[in-house]
């Protein structure tokens, strides 16, 4: 079993990346097929959701500032499309801010569901004796105690893998991922290899990982295809939102399908109405063809009243609006 205990910097780093998500559902999947388990302590949960806000909201602004920048030189450079631009980012800006706290909505989740590990008397005392001995994460003038007991934390879960066995194929790793290389990291050097005084805890069947990128790094490594056929599904199943000009297009699309519809049903009820709209109905037989114009079935005439209602009500309309 692969177990990680990744730290709240590295949980935060993660949901700010606009890739987050060829991570993050790797993860779950394979938590929930057993490849791996996550290990959560209450205070990286608590801690997680404490900064949750704060981060939100920096990615939010992120998002606007990105799109600020990009409105502001299509003005100041008067590019011809420019308004028509300037409309498709005011579309994209709450689709693509939502994309990107879904991260944090999903990474709450995947902590929520992790296994709990909490510290005991132990793990305070070898935090108390870590202090006295100034011995990283404690090494520093600042207070590091959550970060000891995390580390206490994944001591014990090191120890306990000389007590496992291992079967055939089986992955028997454990991973410690962060992104606090001030506490954790060798000072004034690489900051991928662990501190000095936390080396001892790092070997064949246990890995330091800093940052995001060094914890995919070792997933890649301890797990091969079963972590990277993922991501690149995840990659690949992505969808980007649809612009305004193509929702815009669909929207006239059915609003003129109805129409014609709505007219030549009214002209059969009504043949001396014949006349009325006759100009409008030969226009759109022009440009999409009259055998395409008509539905076959009243279903079908039905599913395009509800095509146009979700066009409209993205548009901003209310869901009933069905008027031509």
């Amino acid at each position: 079993m692969l177990r990680l205990l990744i730290d709240t910097s590295v949980w935060l780093d993660m949901a700010k990346r606009r890739d987050g998500q060829k991570i993050i559902v790797p993860l779950r999947i394979l938590s929930s097929q057993k490849k791996l388990e996550i290990l959560t302590p209450s205070l990286i949960l608590d801690e997680f959701e404490r900064n949750r806000p704060r981060a939100e909201e920096s990615v939010s602004i992120s998002v606007r500032d990105r799109f600020k920048a990009i409105r502001q030189d299509l003005q100041e450079y008067g590019e011809s499309r420019a308004g028509e631009w300037i409309d498709e980012m005011v579309h994209l800006i709450p689709h693509i801010s939502a994309r990107a706290l879904q991260n944090f909505s999903e990474i709450s989740t995947l902590l929520q569901a992790a296994t709990r590990v909490e510290p005991a008397q132990n793990h305070y005392e070898a935090v108390v004796r870590r202090g006295l001995d100034k011995r990283a994460p404690l090494h520093l003038n600042k207070n590091s105690v959550a970060d000891a007991l995390l580390i206490e934390l994944y001591a014990t879960t090191v120890s306990d893998v000389e007590g496992e066995g291992e079967g055939e194929g089986e992955v028997n790793q454990r991973v410690f991922a962060t992104s606090n290389y001030q506490d954790f990291s060798a000072p004034n050097g690489d900051r991928r290899r662990p501190h000095p005084d936390l080396a001892p805890l790092f070997h064949e069947h246990s890995h330091y990982a800093y940052e995001v990128s060094g914890l995919v790094n070792v997933l890649t490594e301890l797990l091969g295809e079963e972590y990277t056929d993922l991501a690149e599904e995840v990659d690949f199943l992505q969808e980007d939102t649809r612009s305004l000009i193509d929702i815009l297009e669909a929207e006239e699309e059915y609003f003129d399908r109805i129409w014609y519809t709505r007219s030549v049903t009214h002209i059969r009820e009504n043949p001396a109405a014949e006349s009325t709209g006759k100009k409008a109905r030969e226009r759109l037989e022009k440009k999409y063809g009259r055998d395409n114009l008509l539905p076959e079935s009243d279903w079908e005439f039905g599913y395009w009243n509800g095509k146009l209602a979700a066009l409209r009500w993205v548009l901003g309309s209310e869901w009933d609006f069905l008027d031509t």
